[in-house]
C-alpha cells in the first residue's frame, strides 16, 4: 500500500507542482498499471481523475481512458473517490474560467467532502487551498457573494 501511496502522490504533487505536464501524464498512466495489476482500483480511479486535468491543461483533443463499469459505480458510491472527481472537475473549470461548471463542481465538491474520511492524505492540503481559491473566485463574480465567501474562509 505505500508504494501506490507514494506513486498516487507524486502524480498529484506533479500535477500541481507545475511539473512537465507529458511526463506527469506518462508516470500516472504507469501507476494506473501498477495500481490495477494489484487490484487497487479505488487508488487508480482517484489517479484517474487527474488525467482530464492534465489533458486539458496540455491542450490535447485527447481524452483519458473511459471508466470501466466497476470502476463508474466506485466513482458513484464512494465519497472519497467522488471528492477526487469533483474536485478535479472544478480545479479545471476555474483554470479556464468557466463559471458555471466551476460552481457547480464546486458545490459537489463540498457536498461531499462533508462525508469524506480524511483518506486522502496530502490531496486535502490543496483542495483546501485550490477551494479557497475556487470559492473567493465566484464569490466575485456571484450574486451570493457571502456564501461563497464565507467558504473561502473556511478553506483557511
Amino acid at each position: 500500500i505505500q508504494a501506490a501511496l507514494n506513486l498516487t502522490l507524486i502524480c498529484s504533487t506533479s500535477l500541481f507542482a507545475a511539473a512537465n505536464l507529458q511526463i506527469t501524464l506518462d508516470k500516472c498512466v504507469q501507476t494506473d498499471k501498477f495500481l490495477y495489476e494489484r487490484k487497487m482500483v479505488i487508488f487508480m480511479i482517484q489517479n484517474k481523475c487527474l488525467h482530464h486535468s492534465m489533458f486539458k491543461l496540455i491542450g490535447t483533443d485527447e481524452n483519458p481512458k473511459d471508466f470501466s463499469e466497476e470502476e463508474v459505480k466506485i466513482l458513484a458510491t464512494n465519497n472519497s473517490v467522488m471528492t477526487s472527481y469533483y474536485f478535479q472537475k472544478a480545479f479545471i473549470s476555474f483554470a479556464f474560467r468557466m463559471y458555471d461548471d466551476s460552481k457547480h463542481f464546486s458545490e459537489k465538491y463540498l457536498d461531499c467532502i462533508a462525508n469524506t474520511w480524511a483518506n486522502l492524505l496530502f490531496a486535502h492540503s490543496y483542495h483546501a487551498f485550490y477551494m479557497g481559491l475556487i470559492s473567493f473566485w465566484l464569490a466575485r463574480k456571484s450574486g451570493d457573494e457571502q456564501q461563497w465567501h464565507e467558504r473561502g474562509k473556511r478553506s483557511k
